[in-house]
């Protein structure tokens, strides 16, 4: 199982970014939660947005609510973070994440990782 971030970029606060996420086929996508969790330099992982497989309930930091949507389309396996009014303290880099068992912030609870991608808000 893989999944390949993409669409991060240099962007302007105030400004919008869209990151995908493609999963590969080797697994029945609507059966796992998705996630998006993001690392700035020197911190730790945190969790941003959750959707679960069906996409009946969707989860967020309170960093974020408001400003970020999470979606998915499971026809394409693939999972999007839209990202709007972004604020320098939104550069990170962003992972997603899939869970078998449950979902939620917890990063404990997601099976597979992709690679990353970086987004830079600048002031």
């Amino acid at each position: 199982v893989q999944l390949q971030a993409s669409g991060g970029g240099l962007v302007q606060a105030g400004g919008s970014l869209r990151v995908s996420c493609a999963a590969s086929t080797q697994f029945t996508f609507s059966t796992y939660a998705m996630g998006w969790f993001r690392q700035a330099p020197g911190k730790e992982r945190e969790f941003v947005a959750g959707i679960t497989g069906k996409s009946t309930s969707t989860y967020y930091a309170d960093s974020v609510k408001g400003r970020f949507t999470i979606s998915r389309d499971n026809a394409k396996n693939t999972v999007d973070l839209q990202m709007n009014s972004l604020k320098p303290e939104d550069t990170a880099v962003y992972y997603c994440a899939a869970a078998y068992r449950g979902w939620g912030p917890d990063f404990n609870l997601y099976d597979y990782w992709g690679q990353g991608t970086q987004v830079t808000v600048s002031s």
